[in-house]
């Protein structure tokens, strides 16, 4: 299990200047904490050592933040990504455009900032300019426009870089525990329809998947929780764990990846069963989110699985009720960091692992 102290004595082994991990940053909406939690961030010379950040955003907008912040991170302003300078905090301007900051107050000119920054980013990573993704928060509402028809950034990057048969899965991940998402921004009234035998295998696998090249755990164990109360009280209280839910784990595991369940999630969080297992599958958003965010909301790490790019952000949104109050922790943005690089550093050890596997060699019983 991958640990992400806050310490930074205990962050990932320093490399050289020419190994540096290059991480493109999105700013967020300007009226949230994005630039916050970004400069306090790198204001550790530490962090520095670790990777080489690239912020997409603006930089009269940053200037703004810390000026009105007292944050003395210095900013190295790059014309493109690829001019991005080690040791710095690099930041390319995606806009000369005049941008009223007003914190924490969303608005339709915060949003299309924010997507501008998200736009620049995701073509610049089609470019090969850097290496992995975090995302400061964005308000899903705010951002919506002629481009941006999505509710969050795992639907739009499942657009961009994803493909028409295989969906993300969007884990979320501390040292305690790592909950996957069956069903994410899926309004309640149409959870139950969007269980079924099939999308429960698609993303078991991708966990699966996730958990061995992401995190490097060779066999890992996966728990599946129910949809109903009391899993379903063997049919009073609703039939998908009975028809659906239960056999799709019994074909899993026939596939050879270890799934049990499905648990109740009340006692399974409640009597911590998740110490038990290295991935736990939910059902629908609060139902994983929920008790997650209870026994960690200040070093959880979002992680997009499923997708050529690697991209993590903090588990929490925009905070507009403390934004410009220089009181938002940076935490969970450190450990997006330090995730994304591990999560880098692993997926390339793995396909280096199994670049060239031996071939399987099968013997007919009757030649015994």
């Amino acid at each position: 299990m991958i640990s992400y102290d806050t310490d930074i004595q205990n962050t990932p082994e320093k490399v050289h200047n020419s190994d540096l991990i290059k991480i493109g940053i999105s700013q967020g909406d300007t009226n949230g904490v994005g630039y916050e939690l970004i400069l306090k961030t790198f204001s550790d010379p530490g962090m520095l050592e670790l990777c080489t950040p690239i912020i997409f955003g603006h930089v009269k907008v940053a200037n703004f933040h810390r000026k009105t912040l007292g944050l003395n991170t210095p900013l190295q302003v790059i014309a493109r990504a690829e001019d991005a300078v080690a040791g710095k905090l690099n930041i390319v301007n995606c806009s000369d455009d005049e941008i009223n900051v007003e914190f924490g107050k969303p608005c339709a000119e915060s949003g299309m900032a924010a997507f501008t920054s998200l736009e620049k980013a995701a073509e610049s990573y089609r470019n090969g300019t850097f290496d992995v993704l975090v995302t400061a928060p964005i308000s899903k509402s705010d951002i919506q426009n002629d481009e941006f028809r999505f509710v969050g950034h795992t639907e739009y990057l499942q657009d961009r870089f994803g493909n028409e048969t295989t969906e993300p899965l969007m884990i979320l991940f501390n040292d305690i525990m790592r909950v996957a998402l069956m069903t994410t921004h899926v309004p309640i009234s149409e959870v139950a329809f969007s269980i079924t035998e099939e999308k429960i295998q698609q993303k078991a696998r991708l966990l699966y998947n996730a958990l061995r090249q992401d995190f490097c755990i060779s066999a890992p164990r996966i728990a599946i929780l129910a949809l109903n109360p009391h899993a379903g009280e063997e049919g009073l209280l609703g039939h998908e764990e009975i028809e659906i839910i239960t056999p799709t784990i019994k074909t899993l595991s026939d596939a050879g990846i270890p799934c049990f369940g499905p648990y109740a999630a009340d006692g399974f969080f409640g009597t911590a069963q998740y110490r038990h297992f290295d991935g736990i599958l939910a059902m629908y958003h609060d139902q994983g989110l929920a008790p997650f965010k209870a026994l960690s909301m200040n070093d959880g790490v979002n992680f997009t699985a499923g997708l050529p790019i690697i991209r993590t952000s903090p588990d929490h949104g925009t905070a507009f009720d403390i934004a410009g109050k220089g009181v938002a922790s940076a935490d969970s943005f450190r450990q997006a960091v330090y995730a994304a690089i591990d999560i880098y550093r692993n997926r390339k050890t793995y396909m280096e692992c199994h670049a060239n596997p031996l071939p399987k060699i099968f013997q007919d019983k009757r030649e015994r």
